[in-house]
């Protein structure tokens, strides 16, 4: 029953959508919008962040969900590369709520909003991994109407956990540690790694496709769910097991395959079960984006260049990411659309040598960054941009009221309400230093004969007190990158 219940829910949701899409396209205007600039600010530390727009971060009722750093600094670098504490935020209507922490933590990440409200990501939870001296323990939690929920970790044991997604039926889905020993953990600890599904309070191992470990990554509201899994063969170039993508539904865990090398990785899933990802080619030196659908994977190609990366699939089976354009090392690439078939190259804007594409809403609107030749070689993006319905991508720093308080480099994700999220930099901060100085935005579209204009959110204003008391700890220093989450995926290719 629940299971028909969730398959007719999504086909209701999706000829709503169908609708929505048809009236919104009949009434389209061909006006250029306009955006006011909501600067998000800080918890009083130097730098916010989102989750780059590979997941659920932006809801259609203009719910954001990221992380900022507080005052206080992190002897860890744990989540954040300035070393400073974070706190996960839920900004609405342009107003920012602290999503506190885990009690005795002092950190916490929010990485998925759901239409619902449901917010998942991690937090510290005051405690110490005993497997892992000086490292705090850092669980998967629930943020539901103003509580926080300790998702755990599995019954056979671990001290880590993390939620990387979640659906509108409180479904959650992650990864755990367990006890047992790995020298390839796919996280960077020294046990292994467990896709798991939480719901009703339950924490479930979902399983592998034969090797010590998986990880789950998304969800949707049929109950599928994507992620990569170590198989039983073995890399003979690495030692450790082969990475494969795959599908969990009805109990089992499917092998998406790869295009031929021995590694690949999910990116987005609809709601409908198709999945793009990528994967190696044979021999391991380049990889190409794919879409996994109806039992079939597609090898998505690139503009004749030796890579491309999905990051993004709509409910209607489009895909947005970047691909290659031929030339010597290191090669170019541009923003590109996936659709029926077809690769569409959204350009880059004027003077400007690459671009990337992250999100597609149902309209068809796609948001990413672009940039200079130089900041493209060492992959820092420069200057948000809007592409739709064919027209020349636009620059959305033109479209926003002057005397922005940020210069708006990368744009991450966009709603069916085209209210956009991304990142950007303040006065002061480098193009390349936005992981350690910039701030996370949102544009909220004017309509019209309304007053366009920007909003700086402070620490003392807007965003509240910080109500956790912090406690001074010596630990050991860590690389750690800007997110748990990120240390995985980085690991993948």
């Amino acid at each position: 029953m629940r299971r028909t219940l969730l398959i007719t829910s999504a086909v209701v949701l999706f000829a709503v959508s169908l609708t929505q899409v048809s009236i919104s396209q009949e009434n389209h205007s061909s006006k250029q919008p306009r955006y006011r600039l909501i600067d998000l600010g800080t918890f009083g530390g130097p730098a916010g962040y989102l989750q780059n727009g590979f997941d659920g971060i932006l809801n259609n009722h203009g719910t954001l969900v990221g992380w900022a750093n507080t005052s206080t600094p992190d002897p860890l670098c744990l989540t954040a590369p300035n070393c400073f504490q974070s706190h996960a935020f839920r900004a609405t209507n342009g107003h920012v709520t602290d999503l506190g922490t885990l009690p005795g933590g002092d950190t916490s990440e929010a990485f998925w909003a759901t239409e619902s409200g449901l917010i998942v990501g991690l937090s510290q939870n005051g405690e110490f991994d005993p497997l892992v001296d000086g490292f705090p323990e850092i669980r998967a939690v629930l943020w539901q109407k103003g509580k926080i929920t300790d998702l755990g970790t599995l019954p056979d044991g671990g001290y880590e956990s993390l939620a990387a997604a979640v659906n509108n039926y409180g479904q959650v889905v992650g990864f755990a540690l367990n006890t047992i020993p790995d020298t390839c953990s796919l996280v960077g600890f020294s046990t292994q790694t467990r896709a798991f599904r939480w719901q009703n309070g339950t924490m479930e191992d979902l399983g592998t496709l034969g090797g010590p470990d998986a990880n789950a990554e998304l969800i949707n509201d049929r109950g599928q769910i994507a992620g990569a899994s170590y198989t039983d063969s073995i890399n003979p170039a690495t030692g450790c097991p082969e990475i494969r993508p795959f599908l969990w539904q009805n109990g089992s865990m499917l092998d998406l395959g790869t295009l031929g090398g021995t590694s690949g990785d999910v990116r987005s899933m609809n709601q409908w079960g198709q999945v793009a990802g990528f994967s190696n080619l044979s021999g391991d030196q380049t990889f190409h984006p794919f879409l996994w659908s109806r039992r079939h994977l597609i090898d998505l190609g690139t503009f004749g260049g030796d890579t491309g990366e999905p990051n993004w699939i709509n409910d209607w089976g489009d895909v947005v990411g970047k691909a290659d354009l031929p030339g010597p090392a290191p090669q170019l690439h541009d923003a590109v659309l996936w659709r029926n078939g077809k690769a569409l190259d959204l350009g880059v804007l004027p003077g400007d040598s690459c671009s990337n594409a992250y999100f597609i809403n149902s309209y068809g609107q796609v948001v990413g960054t672009s940039e200079n030749q130089h900041l493209c070689s060492i992959f820092v993006g420069q200057h948000a941009f809007l592409w739709e319905r064919g027209r020349p991508m636009v620059d959305l720093n033109t479209l926003i009221p002057p005397g922005a308080s940020l210069d708006l480099t990368y744009a991450v994700a966009i709603n069916d309400r085209g209210e956009i999220a991304g990142f950007g930099v303040p006065p002061g901060c480098a193009l390349e230093d936005y992981e350690s100085c910039g701030h996370a935005y949102m544009l909220i579209p004017c309509r019209a004969g309304e007053e366009c204009a920007n909003v700086t959110l402070t620490a003392d204003s807007a965003l509240p007190a910080m109500a956790a008391t912090f406690k001074a700890r010596t630990a050991v220093s860590t690389d750690a990158p800007a997110s748990l989450l990120r240390r995985w995926r980085s690991q993948v290719r």
